[in-house]
């Protein structure tokens, strides 16, 4: 069967009241606008559903204040750019890790750092891959969210017509489509493997972030804490091991107060901290050599690379470190705005790194034996433990950009279906985005404090950093060609200049990373296999599920013939809320209920939870509803629309509140619509095409009759009141006689004759997963005393 299916209406969120709303005001469609809602059309909600309510209109995002933005720099500084603003505390001591054998190798150093920072962490970054960003959020995950939403390269059959009309689904695309866009957007649609290299992409590059935020804290404070070397020969290797790994427990500890009171505290040390280096660089560059400003010249990178050869290649590995916690600018970006990075980098990181790194250079241009500690001994006598201080304590922040963005991606794989549940805690009520994973930090914390015992050195641990660093940079490039071509519309000649110039910069800082993959470098790659097994094994698995549904959902006329036989079910007072993650139908597990339990409640509610690929969803665009015929089963079907930065368990109002005023709300639109307006056949509804459909008669399949009895048309519509209020009558007898939860709990089992890769995954890692981590009525507030858990097993 068929039937329409529109969205609910925009309701008043703190109604409370359990009476009926008043009707809408009526539409006037032959005048000079339409009122706020649109008529109803087909669409896919369920093609075996009844008639819905209401459309809502796109909308645009506020402009955000300049009173904010500022304040949001001002934060960012103490969250983004901890990490590659204490860069300069081991840079060149890695790159040049057996000493400096021509003075001149200094300016070729100088001049690739130069350049690298200005071409990946400004160009690219700031200039090129912020304005990638999903809604305001970053990251891997971002970036696929924004692919998936332009072209069906998602792995779960879960899209509707009705999600574009959420405010910020739809991307604002050029008007005039390029046919190679065109083509490759068809090309990724109807290949297989490019969807699954796609997530696969999204996974790796995801991983590697994590295993940025890992590496990161690490080598960060023992580079720090051992600069207490120079001052004090007392102090031994262990003794600056265990001290990092003490400081390195209370950094972790005091995520749970969140990235708004963390960024305030951190954001002035760090300011302190770029203004001490930019200033000691300066006063180094004018004190020993103003020469290394011929850095600028590229032939310097030239003559180094003719002159080491092999061994200039294989230092690009420790050059790339000065880079390190670039992805933070784009992964932190949902914590903040691209306004308030933009003007943090340009105004303050920028400008004190290209000061740091020259008056290194200049101080190795007159002592090129002390390379080894080049950023202390760099230090006028009189400033050693200020310095000292604060470079301990910015490398302690510096860690705080790669764990804010591991909690982002985090937080986006699992509203994808990509990660295990985990508890997601919004720390800020006037930021979005702001997120603390107690479980994930504990982990982060864990991991961090074995690498630093047992890698114990920074050189170690370096080797290690590069691969992770420039692994996601490569990624992020590959992903924003694609959005160059199909979603910006750029001229090819960009994009082709894009992929020669960064492209190739990237590639060779991979290839030279890659080299030290045995001197630790295979520490993140490890990792990365950790994390892509978890997320590959939920997600497959979790896809599986959704198929399986799919296939053995329940039909409407079997619906049907079980509710209105009286001697095989019974309906008692009470409305149920039945929870399932399929969109297309009814779940199996209802048929399993009802055979073995053979009484439902006398409003029943199918409530499927879905995850857009969108950063948030608006509260009044959340609940989608539509009634299963006939109107007397009190049958509905509703979608409870989520992007993957929404809170789902944290409302001003209950959620079976807010759930039961939608419904309410949708009964008397949908009273209002058979009352009020007219059913147009599938098309677009845009103003005109609803003006040709009035007035083409012939179009549509019950037209009433523009001309009518004035009495008569009293009398309709006072049938119809009564109507709604016998409707909304039993509504209320529902709610006051109590809601009941049902969740079904799934067991998966590998199906008979499966193989054995497919028993491991599903009967053993799968199923560790799952009892290992937190269950399924977690996700929203629901009262223990009132949830019922229906189990079932699906053979997959």
């Amino acid at each position: 069967m068929s039937g329409d299916a529109v969205e609910e209406s925009r309701g008043d969120e703190t109604r409370r009241s359990e009476t009926a709303s008043p009707s809408p005001p009526p539409l006037l469609i032959n005048g000079k606008q339409l009122s706020r809602h649109k008529l109803s059309r087909y669409d896919s909600l369920d093609v075996e559903s009844a008639k819905c309510a209401g459309h809502h209109p796109h909308g645009s995002k506020q402009a955000v204040e300049w009173r904010v933005i500022l304040t949001l720099a001002f934060q960012s500084i103490g969250i983004v750019y901890g990490d590659i603003g204490t860069s300069p505390l081991y840079v060149y001591r890695s790159t040049f890790a057996g000493g400096i054998k021509h003075n001149d190798d200094v300016l070729g150093v100088l001049s690739l750092i130069l350049y690298t920072i200005t071409l990946i962490p400004l160009l690219k970054y700031v200039f090129i891959v912020l304005r990638a960003t999903d809604n305001g959020d970053g990251g891997t995950f971002a970036l696929y969210s924004l692919i998936c939403r332009y072209a069906r390269v998602g792995l779960i059959p879960s899209q509707q017509p009705e999600d574009q009309d959420v405010s910020n689904f739809q991307l604002e695309l050029p008007s005039n489509r390029l046919l190679r866009a065109s083509r490759l957007k068809s090309k990724l649609e109807k290949s297989q493997f490019a969807k699954f290299f796609l997530l696969f992409a999204t996974m790796l590059g995801t991983s590697m972030v994590i295993g940025d935020g890992v590496l990161t804290p690490c080598i960060s404070v023992l580079s720090a804490v051992g600069g207490i070397k120079q001052a004090t020969s007392a102090v031994t290797e262990d003794m600056i091991v265990w001290i990092s790994v003490a400081i390195l427990v209370c950094l972790f500890s005091v995520q749970r107060f969140g990235t708004d009171k963390v960024g305030y505290s951190f954001a002035p040390i760090i300011c302190v901290w770029f203004a001490f280096i930019g200033t000691i660089g300066l006063y180094n560059f004018v004190k020993y050599d103003p020469g290394v400003i011929k850095a600028i010249n590229p032939i310097y990178i030239v003559d180094y690379f003719r002159r080491n050869k092999k061994e200039g290649w294989i230092s690009l590995g420790g050059i790339v470190l000065a880079i390190t916690g670039t992805e933070a600018l784009f992964a932190d970006v949902g914590h903040f705005t691209v306004r308030s990075i933009q003007i943090s980098m340009c105004t303050v990181t920028y400008p004190s790194l290209i000061l740091a790194y020259a008056g290194q250079a200049s101080f190795l241009r007159k002592h090129n034996s002390l390379v080894s500690d080049a950023f202390f001994q760099s230090v006028p006598g009189p400033l050693y433990w200020p310095m000292f201080v604060i470079a301990v304590m910015a490398a302690i922040i510096a860690s705080q950009a790669m764990i804010s963005g591991t909690f982002s991606i985090i937080q986006q794989s699992l509203s994808l279906g990509c990660f295990p549940r985990v508890k997601i805690v919004h720390t800020s009520s006037k930021y979005e985005g702001q997120v603390y994973i107690p479980e994930i930090n504990y982990l982060l914390m864990l991991a961090c404090v074995a690498i630093t015992l047992g890698f114990r050195t920074t050189e170690k641990i370096g080797n290690a950093y590069g691969i992770a660093v420039v692994f996601v940079m490569t990624l992020t490039s590959a992903f924003l060609v694609l959005i160059m071509i199909m979603i910006w519309k750029w001229n090819i000649f960009v994009v082709i200049t894009y992929i020669l110039v960064v492209g190739t910069v990237e590639l060779l800082y991979l290839s030279s990373v890659l080299y030290k993959f045995y001197r630790g470098g295979y520490l993140p790659l490890a990792f990365a296999a950790l994390l892509m097994t978890i997320m590959y094994v939920w997600n497959d698995v979790y896809r599986r599920k959704y198929y399986y549904e799919l296939d053995h959902k329940m039909s409407p006329e079997k619906l049907r013939e079980i509710a209105t036989d009286p001697a095989g079910l019974c309906r008692m007072p009470g409305l149920a809320v039945f929870y399932s993650e399929l969109v297309q139908g009814i779940p199996p597990i209802f048929k399993h209920y009802v055979e073995n339990v053979p009484a439902v409640h006398s409003v029943l509610v199918f409530v499927s939870i879905k995850s857009l690929p969108i950063s948030k969803v608006s509260s009044e665009e959340r609940f989608l509803f539509c009634r299963v015929e006939p109107k007397e089963l009190n049958v509905f079907r509703c979608i409870v629309r989520y992007g993957y930065t929404d809170s789902r368990n944290e409302h001003d109002e209950p959620f079976e509140w807010l759930l039961f005023q939608r419904l309410k709300e949708f009964v008397v639109e949908e009273n209002w619509t058979m009352t009020h307006q007219v059913r147009l056949p599938m098309g677009n509804d845009d103003d005109e095409q609803l003006v040709d459909g009035l007035e083409s008669e012939e179009s549509c399949k019950n037209v009433v009759k523009q001309e009518v009895d004035d009495e008569a048309d009293d009398n309709c519509n006072h049938k119809a009141q009564e109507a709604l209020e016998r409707e909304i009558s039993v509504l209320d007898r529902a709610w006051r006689a109590g809601v009941v939860h049902l969740i079904g709990e799934n067991e998966v089992v590998a199906g008979k004759g499966a193989s054995l890769g497919k028993r491991v995954l599903i009967d053993h890692a799968y199923n560790f997963l799952k009892k290992n981590l937190r269950q399924s009525d977690k996700i929203f507030d629901i009262p223990h005393k009132r949830m019922l858990k229906v189990g079932m097993t699906y053979e997959l």
